[in-house]
């Protein structure tokens, strides 16, 4: 099994690209239970005690999330955040909130979907999908200017570059 390293995109990306190319066809790092573990346990989020349904919610808010950003609506997105809500609380003088959810199996998914909501919030310019057409994968642009185009320089960037290097050798070669 082979699990996709964290990129160090919010939680709901990072969900969103448990499925991604391999070799031509899509990988899934859901299809092995370490893979939904180490997903929880990379962004320290309950549920490895139920990994089965855990993972049932997570591909559902996954497929969700992906539906959401690839514009057919956000009414399964809401159907999963409608599974829990935040609390504000106070401890001493510091406040905080807690994740409340309807059944815990939905808190990994419900706090993926709901971190979707805050980034389309605070910078819905700035969550693309890949430039690679052959690519699935979204990420945040953080860049100063806004103008990442591609999910990794070092993978689909390095590969678009490469093949238009290819492209002008053949061409200059007639």
């Amino acid at each position: 099994m082979r699990v996709r390293p964290l990129r160090g995109e919010p939680v709901a990306l990072d969900l969103v690209d448990t499925v991604w190319m391999e070799h031509g066809s899509l990988a899934d790092q859901f299809d092995d239970p370490e893979g939904v573990r180490a997903w929880l346990d990379d962004h320290d989020l309950p549920g490895a005690d139920d990994l089965d349904r855990v993972r049932d919610h997570l591909v559902e808010a996954r497929d969700a999330l992906r539906g959401a950003l690839d514009g057919r609506g956000p009414g399964r997105l809401n159907a999963v955040l409608g599974h829990g809500s935040l609390r504000p609380q106070v401890r001493g003088a510091e406040p905080y909130e807690v994740v409340v959810v309807d059944d815990p199996s939905w808190h990994a998914a419900w706090v993926a979907a709901a971190d979707l909501v805050r980034i389309l919030r605070e910078r819905p310019d700035r969550v693309r999908k890949c430039a690679n057409p052959e690519c699935v994968l979204w990420y945040l642009d953080v860049s100063k200017n806004g103008s990442r185009r591609w999910c990794s320089m070092d993978v689909c960037g390095n590969r678009a570059k490469v093949g238009r290097f290819h492209q002008r050798q053949r061409t200059a070669h007639r």
